[in-house]
């Protein structure tokens, strides 16, 4: 039986923490993860955090270099459950959407969509001018999900961590992976007269 594994990129855009909480949500999983920090993430991680790079490539089970073109993620041969960028910035995004890879992020992610894997954008930006908005259009079109990481109030999060936990195992719903922090919705209680 192959392994499972699930690529996973960390781009520069504002909230690296997601990234994060998802390696260390997945660390036990049983599926292996595949990690790529692109350059500007390893400056926002710094920024935002207080977590080192070495402590967030510890999380993973592979990591490549942002620039390793030759990286097993690279191939459309080296089978994964897909991809999840994490934050995504404007730029990976629309690199994505147009299949002009100028890093290992991008290119895993365009390998995954042209053999019709699942790609998972957590797009971080707004707001938005009518070039994102085609960006996203495009990127759809192409085959990937568009998943601003939107915090869900009916789960009634008290912290900040339940929306980022609750918004990650969304994003894993996608994957069919369970991960046990989504507050599922069984419909609005009814008060009894």
């Amino acid at each position: 039986m192959a392994a499972k594994r699930l690529v996973i990129g960390i781009s520069g855009a504002s909230g690296a923490i997601y990234g994060v909480r998802l390696l260390e949500l997945m660390k036990d999983s049983g599926i292996e993860t595949h990690l790529i920090i692109s350059r500007a993430a390893r400056l926002t991680l710094a920024h935002e955090t207080d977590i080192s790079v070495a402590d967030v490539e510890a999380l993973a089970t592979v990591v490549y270099p942002e620039q390793d073109v030759g990286a097993a993620c690279s191939s459309g041969s080296f089978r994964t459950l897909g991809m999840i960028v994490a934050p995504c910035s404007i730029k990976t995004m629309g690199e994505i959407a147009t299949g002009t890879t100028t890093n290992l992020v991008s290119r895993a992610a365009d390998v995954c969509l042209k053999e019709r894997r699942r790609v998972v954008l957590m797009l971080r930006e707004t707001p938005l001018h009518l070039g994102h908005i085609r960006s996203m259009a495009a990127v759809t079109e192409a085959g990937a999900i568009v998943y601003p990481p939107v915090p869900a109030f009916y789960a009634r999060p008290a912290s900040l961590e339940d929306m980022i936990d609750h918004t990650l195992g969304r994003v894993l719903d996608l994957f069919d992976i369970e991960i046990g922090t989504v507050r599922r919705w069984s419909g609005r209680s009814r008060k009894q007269s």
